[in-house]
């Protein structure tokens, strides 16, 4: 991945998240007023240098007990605005963090390991894109510990509508990556752990990251 490109992000676009994010926060309808609004959420994850591939260790925070990955279809578009392909993503988030105060969104979402992507990407226009499956698993000593699924189509945005809202006042020369939110959410007793296995999975392609 260049370096210089950036890679940004979608909340609350399916409304198993929005559920989620109701149960976890102080202030729960924010989250209900996010889902429902014409502006979508539209947050900045991570530098292209900080971005980790396929078998790199990502990371859970030192200062949060309830850190989950969120798997995303991740939307690669170009100079133009156009969507040209897809990866899949794992967006790391501490759900403890978030829930105490959305202000915190950017110290719950940005860190040291908490964005992978990969393992390659598929040139598809946007159409091809509208029912993709997508699937988590997380294994710990050997056994599963979590598997979830849902589609693309679950989406409650169009995806033409949440690259207008990013590219609205922003310039991406090198183009950009959009992770375009999560519909798998792990219960609120689980959190990840250091040497549990993470597998990412939207139509044919797998991102498998260790926990470190």
């Amino acid at each position: 991945m260049d370096p210089a490109q950036e890679v940004w992000a979608a909340g609350v676009t399916y409304l198993r998240s929005r559920t989620a994010r109701e149960q976890e926060s102080q202030t729960a309808d924010v989250y209900a007023r996010v889902y429902n609004a014409e502006r979508p959420e539209i947050f900045f994850k991570a530098a292209g240098w900080r971005v980790v591939g396929p078998n790199a260790p990502i990371r859970v925070r030192g200062d949060s007990g309830w850190n989950v990955p969120e798997p995303e279809m991740t939307l690669v578009i170009n100079r133009f605005g156009e969507i040209v392909g897809f990866c899949a993503g794992n967006d790391v988030s501490s759900r403890a963090i978030e829930g105490e105060n959305p202000l915190y969104l950017p110290q719950a979402k940005v860190y040291d390991g908490s964005c992978a992507l990969g393992p390659g990407i598929e040139l598809a226009p946007a159409d091809a894109l509208r029912d993709l499956p997508i699937h988590l698993s997380i294994a710990r000593g050997g056994m599963q510990a979590f598997v979830g699924d849902t589609r693309t189509s679950q989406m409650a945005r169009t995806l033409e509508e949440l690259v207008a809202c990013l590219m609205m006042e922003l310039a991406f020369p090198r183009g950009v990556f959009l992770m375009t939110g999560t519909g798998i959410i792990p219960p609120e007793d689980f959190s990840m752990l250091p040497g549990d296995l993470v597998r990412v999975s939207v139509a044919e392609h797998t991102l498998e990251n260790p926990v470190a």
